[in-house]
């Protein structure tokens, strides 16, 4: 199944009517007010869309516009991602509460103890080249915060797969034992419940 296509479904399933109303009342100009009247979900007016040529998986400005207008800016992010990565991460792939407390906890200590060798570790979680220059390229003077949004892209790109046990092996892998050693004790002061 096409991606795009997908990700459109699900922006669709999470229209109110008023916000369908509102994307619909935006496209007068370019969709006749007869057909827009009988739209009865986004689906039926994304469908338009890309008969239109208006939107495409490779061409997502006009898209875009229309979720700014209504304020769905939790889809804008959604389809900047899809855009970025050519995918899309659905919210219940994301970890549970307890679990993004521990990684929480665990990226602070690695960005207070990881310097130079944050790529190296990046590495060790599978972090592509390119998304580590893209992130030095928006923060080339700040390793601190270099390494913060790697680990960020990291978790992004894992969604629920993303555990803290990942990070400690990596950092172990590195040979930053004395990190992974601080990380596993402010995670044991978590789970003892005194932090």
């Amino acid at each position: 199944m096409d991606p795009f296509l997908i990700l459109l479904h699900s922006f669709s399933s999470s229209l109110s009517d008023g916000e369908l109303s509102s994307m619909k009342f935006l496209c007068r100009e370019t969709i006749g007010k007869g057909k827009l009247q009988s739209l009865r979900n986004g689906m039926e007016l994304f469908s338009i869309l890309l008969e239109q040529h208006l939107i495409a998986r490779d061409k997502v400005a006009f898209l875009q516009g229309l979720l700014k207008s209504i304020k769905r800016e939790d889809l804008v992010s959604q389809l900047q991602q899809f855009v970025e990565e050519g995918e899309v991460n659905a919210p219940d792939d994301q970890p549970d509460v307890h679990e993004r407390r521990l990684q929480k906890a665990a990226i602070e200590v690695i960005c207070e103890n990881v310097g130079r060798d944050w790529k190296m570790v990046m590495r060790k979680l599978g972090i592509s080249e390119v998304k580590m220059d893209r992130v030095v390229a928006a923060n080339p003077f700040n390793l601190r915060e270099q390494l913060a949004q790697s680990l960020r892209e990291w978790q992004k790109w894992k969604g629920k797969d993303a555990k803290v046990t990942d990070l400690i092996k990596a950092l172990r892998g590195c040979n930053l034992n004395l990190v992974a050693d601080r990380v596993e004790q402010e995670l044991s002061l978590l789970n003892a419940g005194t932090r």
